[in-house]
């Protein structure tokens, strides 16, 4: 990397802090890390990488190849918001960037969602166009919150049935134009920017939420704060969903469905009948379940 990016660190002139959590990814982080230097806006980043133990070469080579970048390296898996929460009080940027190390930056992504904050100063946080590796639309990049209505359309495959229902698919949005810059509920934290302002005002990520579910939990915390949340199609980012997370199944789909449970404790629970919140999580954690034995049957049968 340029050593220019390594004086901005201390610098008032930081306008974009990239908060990267790593664990067993190195290949995919230094691609990741490359991809950003060709941003317009890269001289004005300071990049933070929290290594979740990883116990493999990403400590090594980020050493090596990428001096610049501000490095925490932590003695034990401490989920992805006890990680970025490390990382935000160092943070100098004006705006922050949440950037999964399985993602890959295409060209001004970065400065296109920076500028997009800078000319909407009612919007708290933005997010890209996320694309699978094979071009196709990551649907987390843009959701409604996960109501009890949206929730039971998905469940139910109404959603897939018919996806250009705003109603049956509100839930991933996919009755709108991918290319529409739309506000919406929640964006992927897979690469998500906030400003930092907002942050001091809403709090940290929810750290009860090992993984999966805090960005939609900020979102709405960045809403109740009165700013919207926009998704900004002229900024695109691939992304390969789950490198990370695949290499513990069981695991991840205990921390997603805890993700649900929390979402739903702290934001929805309260607008319904005790009833109806029981039901609420025996479905959570029937579903979590069903999914571990489908896990644990596929790697049976490979």
């Amino acid at each position: 990397m340029p050593e220019s990016q390594a004086a901005k660190s201390a610098g008032s002139q930081v306008k974009v802090s990239v908060i990267i959590v790593n664990w067993k990814t190195p290949q995919l982080l230094a691609n990741c890390l490359d991809s950003m230097t060709g941003d317009a806006c890269f001289a004005a980043m300071e990049t933070i990488v929290v290594d979740n133990n990883s116990q493999d070469e990403s400590v090594s080579m980020l050493k090596e190849k990428y001096p610049q970048v501000r490095l925490i390296e932590n003695s034990d898996n401490k989920g992805f918001s006890k990680a970025v929460n490390q990382a935000i009080p160092l943070c100098n940027g004006e705006y922050i960037l949440l950037l999964n190390p399985d993602a890959k930056v295409v060209g001004n992504a970065i400065s296109t969602l920076a500028a997009f904050l800078d000319a909407n100063d009612t919007v708290g946080a933005c997010g890209p166009k996320v694309l699978n590796p094979d071009g196709t639309l990551q649907l987390a990049c843009r959701r409604a919150f996960p109501d009890l209505a949206a929730s039971l359309y998905r469940i139910t495959y109404l959603s897939r049935l018919f996806p250009k229902n705003p109603t049956f698919s509100k839930y991933n949005m996919t009755y709108a134009d991918p290319d529409q810059l739309l506000e919406v509920d929640a964006l992927s934290g897979s690469c998500m920017m906030i400003r930092r302002s907002v942050v001091d005002r809403i709090g940290l990520l929810d750290e009860d939420i090992f993984m999966f579910g805090e960005d939609i939990d900020w979102c709405w915390r960045v809403k109740e704060a009165g700013m919207k949340v926009m998704y900004v199609p002229e900024s695109v980012v691939y992304h390969i969903h789950g490198a990370s997370s695949r290499k513990r199944p069981v695991g991840t789909t205990i921390n997603l469905h805890k993700g649900m449970e929390v979402f739903y404790r702290k934001h929805l629970a309260r607008k319904h009948w005790a009833l109806t919140n029981c039901l609420v999580y025996a479905g959570i954690w029937s579903r979590c379940l069903l999914f571990i034995l489908i896990n644990v049957a596929r790697s049976r049968g490979g």
